[in-house]
């Protein structure tokens, strides 16, 4: 089989959706390791990714110029009140669609179009082209940004008609595909006839080179609890972190085992060093490179942290989730009601609500507890990221959608 595959993010760190494209690819080549994989890449500036890690036949990488001429700007002011359609956004796909209308599509037997980010400009710019019906596309985030959880976007006509124009994009498709609970709100979302598939990210070392350690910090404890993400959309460290405050409150064991350290970035990073900054046991640290963040959460941490967006509900699957199975080492999820990880995390103990403070301090102690007992492998989402389950599924979106059996 001929696969193509169309990315827009391949970077080594700085970004989950590198990590997963990148593991997309590694994943796709173990899946069908006789077939050809070509990919263009269609980067929005110079980047180092170590692209000869990718076991692909070839890629065809392109920077595109998105620099917005000034009489655009100058009309988009009052366009886009009028007409409720952005012209700034229309001249973005506009150029991811002049290098996508040039590849010769036609010998291919399978094409991933894949998103990155919010603004999915390289499915957008496929718009209208025919190789878009030939085409699987992936959708990584909910589109429009308004039904992005934990987002404070208003639901303004500009963006309902990005609802409308997405909608023509998934009629003209050949599939859709995205994680399990997104892919089930895209598809009522968009109104689509056809079938939404699953498919979750992935993670493989093999794309990625972890030998290079400047900054890795050295657990001083022998717990140490660790979360290193973002602060947006909803996640809720303050209740973790009040919890983990309270634990040490009341017992000297875990004053004297245990440690809190963080890797934040966002815009309230400063605000939670002030409010912990009297609890020795709790660190939050300068963000780190990939290959540094890996390897703490590998081999210093204990306890690894997912947040999931909330507080009602997140419809994505997090990108560090196949990293964090990858590593066997208990995580505690905290997360709404209505989550990726309230489906696939196969024991309760590993997942608590973002909104219970007590049941959070209840199962982070029930895993201190354990891994001050044991340190044995554990495998907190059954095989849910296997390269079995994951052939599985991909050959459901490949043979299913093209109407073979």
């Amino acid at each position: 089989m001929k696969f193509l595959v169309i990315e827009q993010d391949l970077r080594v760190w700085g970004t989950s959706q590198g990590i997963i494209s990148r593991s997309f690819l590694a994943k796709l080549r173990k899946a069908y390791p006789q077939s050809i994989i070509d990919v263009v890449y269609l980067k929005q500036s110079e980047s180092e990714d170590c692209l000869d890690l990718l076991p692909v036949n070839s890629i065809k990488t392109y920077v595109l110029d998105l620099k917005i001429p000034f009489y655009t700007k100058l009309f988009n002011k009052f366009y886009w009140r009028f007409f409720h359609v952005s012209l700034i956004r229309n001249n973005i796909h506009k150029v991811f669609g002049s290098y996508i209308t040039k590849i010769d599509y036609q010998q291919y037997d399978h094409i991933f179009i894949r998103s990155a980010g919010l603004d999915c400009e390289t499915i957008l710019g496929a718009k209208d082209l025919s190789i878009l019906k030939k085409s699987i596309i992936t959708f990584n985030e909910p589109y429009p940004t308004f039904w992005c959880t934990g987002s404070i976007s208003p639901l303004t006509n500009l963006e309902l008609f990005k609802v409308k124009e997405m909608f023509e994009v998934v009629n003209q498709a050949k599939s859709c595909m995205a994680t399990e609970i997104l892919s089930e709100d895209l598809q009522y979302l968009y109104g689509s006839r056809k079938k939404f598939y699953n498919l979750p990210h992935q993670y493989d070392e093999s794309v990625f080179d972890l030998s290079k350690m400047e900054n890795v910090y050295k657990k001083n404890k022998k717990i140490m609890i660790s979360y290193q993400g973002a602060i947006q959309f909803g996640r809720n460290v303050e209740i973790l972190l009040d919890a983990y405050q309270e634990l040490l409150e009341n017992n000297l064991l875990y004053i004297e085992n245990t440690e809190f350290v963080l890797r934040l970035k966002g815009i309230d990073k400063k605000k939670l060093v002030v409010k912990y900054s009297k609890c020795s046991n709790i660190k939050i640290l300068d963000f780190a490179s990939f290959s540094d963040s890996c390897n703490e959460q590998m081999h210093q941490a204990d306890i690894n942290i997912i947040l999931e967006n909330g507080p009602l509900y997140c419809n994505v699957l997090v990108g560090k989730a196949p990293f964090l199975a990858a590593t066997q080492k208990p995580i505690l999820s905290i997360s709404p009601e209505r989550s990726e990880m309230q489906r696939i995390i196969t024991d309760p103990k590993y997942i608590a609500n973002c909104n219970d403070k007590e049941e959070i301090k209840q199962k982070l102690e029930i895993l201190i507890v354990d891994r001050l007992n044991s340190d044995a492998a554990v495998f907190p989402f059954g095989d849910y990221f296997s390269e079995e389950n994951f052939k599985k599924l991909l050959d459901a979106v490949l043979f299913d959608s093209s109407g073979h059996s």
